[in-house]
């Protein structure tokens, strides 16, 4: 089985040693970087937030796993879709000592094909600064997400290491939109909400949506306080897919010793953080999780975020909760683990793993 180390959040007394970063520098020591990273020009792809969100991963965390790496030899450089706005969380080079840079470059053209070939997902373009890095840290917030439950390590790099049109390709295969007319108020919170700039209202009123721009992303779906815009369908498992697909092209081309993945459990929302706003957690914090296995780390921490410690303040008021399954799926209506079955039907790692718990 797989070795994934986790820290927790328990502590034996009051003192420095005993808290989560102190635990989390000792996982990585325990973790043996030296032996995929010594050398190697390292990308730690992360979500750096957007807008007055506030629940990405601290910046002490990175830090700390700047410095490690630099310890064992490694060039690392930190990378997301976008770092508009990375300082307003503390995100900078200055602090980490490291680059901080888009995936696509400034131009969004530093690409490479990869095919896919799966129904209207015919191809992903990989982000050219994850794709020529000589190893990975693949660095996550743990959260839940509106189109597969749960965003964690997957999610990070099908949506994070590829172009806006990849990310809609694979939200494609989902859904598209669909317009009420006789609902809508013309709030506009449609409008707000979309980080695409991909829908507005034409001077006779009418709903458009440049799909040009369009994800697919369904955040004006959420945020309709009418149900005026709705999803055409609900293939939740041709996404989940799709996503196991684009994770698979993107990793294909590195040893699997040079890939680490770390998930954070601390301040888990309900929504992905590219919705720029932060909400109550809805469970208390439960650590670190680090693993060479992809599928492993997954599966270790959906079986770390348990229903009984669910905080009802952290989904709107008269929200209706799902009565079975993973939190996840309560919450928002998909299984979680359909993601680490495709996952791991592809050859990306094991559901089955082994606990190395670093105190």
């Amino acid at each position: 089985m797989s070795k994934v180390w986790y820290s927790g959040m328990s502590f034996e007394k009051y003192a420095p040693e005993c808290t989560l970063p102190a635990k989390f520098e000792r996982m990585l020591g325990a973790v043996g970087l030296e032996a995929g990273f010594k050398g190697a020009r390292t990308a730690i792809k992360m979500h750096v937030g957007r807008e007055i969100g506030y629940s990405t991963i601290p910046p002490l965390f990175v830090k700390i796993l700047v410095d490690r790496l630099k310890a064992a030899g490694a060039t690392p450089y930190l990378i997301d879709q976008t770092v508009d706005g990375a300082a307003a969380r503390g995100y900078t080079e200055n602090y980490f000592g490291c680059p901080i840079t888009t995936s696509c470059g400034v131009t969004e053209k530093y690409l490479y094909r990869k095919e896919i070939g799966f129904k209207t997902f015919e191809y992903a373009n990989i982000a050219g600064n994850f794709h020529d890095a000589d190893a990975v840290v693949v660095l996550s917030h743990v959260k839940g997400h509106g189109a597969c439950g749960y965003g964690g390590a997957c999610k990070n790099i099908a949506m994070g290491c590829v172009d806006d049109h990849t990310r809609g390709s694979i939200h494609g295969l989902e859904t598209g939109l669909a317009w009420d007319e006789s609902k809508c108020t013309h709030c506009e919170a449609c409008i707000g909400s979309c980080n695409h700039h991909a829908n507005s209202f034409d001077e006779n009123g009418k709903y458009e949506v440049f799909y040009h721009h369009c994800t697919l992303c369904q955040h004006c779906v959420k945020v309709c306080p009418t149900g005026a815009i709705s999803p055409t369908g609900s293939n939740y498992e041709d996404f989940q897919h799709g996503m196991a697909l684009c994770t698979r092209a993107a990793l294909e081309d590195f040893p699997k010793d040079r890939v680490l993945y770390v998930n954070a459990m601390l301040q888990m929302t309900a929504l992905c953080d590219c919705w720029g706003f932060t909400t109550p957690s809805i469970v208390p914090d439960v650590g670190i999780c680090a693993s060479y296995d992809l599928v492993a780390v997954e599966q270790a921490c959906l079986d770390r975020i348990r229903v009984e410690d669910f905080n009802p303040l952290s989904v709107p008021v008269g929200t209706e909760m799902g009565e079975k399954g993973h939190l996840f799926e309560r919450i928002h209506g998909k299984d979680p683990y359909l993601q680490l079955d495709r996952l791991a039907a592809l050859g990306l790692g094991s559901r089955a793993y082994e606990t190395v718990e670093v105190r």
